[in-house]
């Protein structure tokens, strides 16, 4: 698992409200509820996961005496920003999910370093924009650079089995097929003006 403050979008210092607080909104984002017959039910479902046990690893050792401890125990060991947290990475997920993707490209172009989790983030708003291409290379890489992150090998996942069938926000291939206005003036041209 990796650092459960970054995995909420929170920073260590947070309050246990602010900590609650992000929790509920995320809890409230990713519910199965609200994926129910849709191709990322997978992953929100493993992303509710993720953000349960952030959010049970945090209350546990808080209320165990003293806050997370970034050098201890297993989440440092499979950390996604190769042994730092960066915090403009749950900067720039937090932009994701409101939607500012135009403000979150911008912060993921100013990070110098590409590592797993800034292709998976660029993948993520390639994604959002409706660019499947572009996110199934972004989601390759990350797989590539860390084979082992179960939440990149999930989104590549979702892409390679369902990248046709679905397009997120309405985007869809009109060579799939003709609407109606285009259709009738198909038939209007195969009939001679409308006199079939």
């Amino acid at each position: 698992m990796r650092d459960p403050y970054s995995v909420l979008g929170v920073d260590q210092n947070a309050s246990d409200e602010e900590i609650k607080k992000a929790y509920r909104e995320l809890a409230r984002k990713y519910h199965p509820d609200n994926y129910q017959n849709n191709p990322l039910a997978d992953l929100a479902e493993e992303k509710m996961k993720e953000i349960n046990e952030a959010y049970d690893a945090i209350t546990k050792s808080r209320a165990g005496g003293g806050g997370y401890q970034q050098s201890s125990g297993s989440y440092s060991q499979q950390r996604s920003y190769g042994g730092s947290a960066n915090p403009t990475f749950a900067q720039i997920r937090n932009l994701i999910n409101a939607g500012d993707l135009q403000t979150a490209e911008r912060l993921l172009l100013e990070v110098p370093q590409k590592n797993g989790e800034w292709y998976f983030l660029s993948g993520s708003i390639a994604y959002r924009k409706g660019w499947l291409d572009e996110a199934m290379q972004n989601y390759s890489m990350a797989v590539q650079m860390e084979p082992n992150n179960m939440e990149y090998r999930q989104a590549l996942s979702i892409m390679q089995r369902g990248n046709v069938g679905y397009r997120p926000y309405g985007y869809t291939n009109t060579v799939d097929g003709m609407d109606c206005c285009t259709s009738m003036l198909c038939l209007n041209c195969l009939c001679g003006g409308g006199h079939c």
